[in-house]
C-alpha cells in the first residue's frame, strides 16, 4: 500500500506533467492572456481562452516549469498577489462570455514573500474565493500535483474539484507540520499521514468528486482520458441557470466538514 508521505513524494515528482503539459494535451487553439490590470504579469499562473472539442473554454493552470531556468521564471509555482488577480479577471471574463472556467492546480503554496504581502496576498486570495463562490459559469477544478493551502483554495472553489491518483492536497505541506507540531521536519511521513491528504482522503471527506487513476499510464492517455471527462462534466451542467449553478455550489462547500 502506497503511503500518504509517497503521495506527497510522486505528487512532486520532476518528471510529473505541469500544467502547461496539460494546457497543450487537453486543449486547442490556446490563447495565453496577461496582466492582472494593476501591477503586472505572473507567470506562476498561466490564462487564457481554448477549445475542448467544440467547446469554448478559460483555462487557468498553476505552472512550476520544467528545469531550473524555467522553474526561477515560473516562481517554482507559487504564484504572488498579481496571479491571482488575473485569474479573477479572466474568469469573470468568463462570466460575461458564458464560458465554463477550468482550472489545472499544482502549487505548493502562494508565495509568502515581502512583495506579495505588500501588495495584498490575503486580500488577492480571499477575493478569489469570495468572487468564485457567486460566478455565474460553470468552474472545474483539477488538481494534478501539489494541491497546498490557500495558494491552491484560490483556485479550487468550484462547482466540482478532481483529483490525480497521486495528487495531494492540504492546509500545509508535511514538512511545515512536522516541524511546528514536534520542532522536527524528519517526521514529515508521520505528518502526512495526519494531515489526510491524499486523493482518497479528500474523497472520503467530500472534499473532491473524483480520483483520476493515472498508474499505468502513458501522459497523451491520461490527456485524452481527461479531456473526456472534462466533456461529459460540462454536458451535465450546462443546463443549469446560474442562479441553480451558485445554489448548488453553495451547498456543496456547506456540506463539507
Amino acid at each position: 500500500m502506497t503511503s500518504a508521505y509517497e503521495r506527497v513524494i510522486a505528487a512532486r515528482s520532476k518528471d510529473r506533467m505541469t500544467g502547461q503539459d496539460y494546457i497543450n494535451g487537453l486543449f486547442t487553439d490556446f490563447i495565453e492572456l496577461h496582466g492582472d490590470k494593476r501591477f503586472a504579469d505572473d507567470p506562476a499562473i498561466i490564462g487564457g481562452l481554448a477549445y475542448l472539442g467544440n467547446t469554448p473554454m478559460t483555462v487557468l493552470a498553476t505552472e512550476k516549469g520544467r528545469d531550473t531556468k524555467s522553474r526561477i521564471k515560473r516562481n517554482f509555482g507559487t504564484p504572488n498577489p498579481e496571479g491571482y488577480r488575473k485569474s479573477l479577471r479572466l474568469m469573470k471574463q468568463a462570466e460575461k462570455f458564458r464560458r465554463p472556467v477550468i482550472c489545472i492546480i499544482d502549487t505548493a503554496g502562494a508565495f509568502c514573500g515581502i512583495g506579495a504581502e505588500e501588495r495584498g496576498q490575503g486580500q488577492a486570495i480571499a477575493e478569489n474565493l469570495s468572487e468564485m463562490m457567486t460566478l455565474k459559469t460553470p468552474i472545474l477544478s483539477i488538481l494534478i500535483g501539489e494541491g497546498g493551502s490557500g495558494g491552491a483554495l484560490a483556485l479550487a472553489i468550484a462547482d466540482e474539484v478532481w483529483m490525480l491518483e497521486n495528487a495531494v492536497y492540504s492546509v500545509i505541506s508535511p514538512e511545515g507540520c512536522a516541524n511546528i507540531l514536534w520542532r522536527d521536519a524528519e517526521r514529515a511521513p508521520e505528518a502526512a499521514k495526519y494531515l489526510k491528504l491524499t486523493a482518497k482522503d479528500a474523497m472520503s471527506l467530500g472534499v473532491v468528486e473524483r480520483i483520476i487513476k493515472e498508474n499505468g499510464k502513458d501522459p497523451s492517455e491520461l490527456q485524452t482520458k481527461l479531456a473526456g471527462e472534462i466533456s461529459k462534466w460540462y454536458e451535465t451542467i450546462s443546463h443549469l441557470s446560474p442562479d441553480e449553478l451558485i445554489a448548488a455550489r453553495y451547498e456543496r462547500f456547506r456540506r463539507i466538514g
